[in-house]
């Protein structure tokens, strides 16, 4: 019969690859599973300890003002008819209020000022750069042409080469 048995890990199968059985040792080798089970249990675990926990931040007590006379915190909710009232009232499509159209405006000119002051931010700099590059680059042509008349110096003032008459 054609059978691989690999003991070491806990794999028996067929010459296919496929496996037949892996023991239970080699599963609880597994470095992730241990942490996995642990991570899933912990969730289960806090979640049927909280589930009947009353929240802090909204409670189903009626008498709100008694517990806290010095004033209730501003309400999150709002009941569904007043929330469909306030999408009626203001659909996609209607108007704009002058107040928001100014705000919007204002919102987009200090957004337009900021790219403004960005790119103008980028732009000195790639000029300060390029500034640089343009006279290290004209310091060293300088130097290789000084160099190159020093070593080609004929003796002569000026130079005959650069005098030389051609006929």
């Amino acid at each position: 019969m054609n059978s691989i048995s690999s003991d070491h890990l806990g794999v028996h199968g067929s010459i296919s690859g496929a496996p037949v059985l892996i023991s239970f040792n080699a599963s609880l080798k597994m470095s992730w599973m241990k942490p996995v089970l642990l991570t899933c249990l912990m969730v289960v675990l806090t979640i049927t300890l909280f589930k009947g926990a009353d929240t802090a931040a909204v409670s189903d007590k009626k008498d709100v003002k008694a517990a806290d006379p010095q004033g209730s915190p501003p309400k999150i909710f709002m009941s569904e008819a007043d929330a469909s009232n306030f999408f009626k009232r203001r659909s996609r499509r209607a108007t704009k209020t002058q107040d928001e159209i100014n705000a919007e405006q204002r919102q987009r000119q200090a957004a337009d000022l900021k790219m403004r002051q960005y790119h103008e931010e980028q732009r000195n700099e790639f000029e300060n750069y390029a500034e640089e590059e343009h006279d290290e680059q004209d310091e060293r042509t300088r130097e290789s042409t000084e160099q190159w008349r020093e070593f080609h110096h004929d003796g002569l003032d000026p130079s005959y080469e650069y005098n030389r008459h051609t006929v």
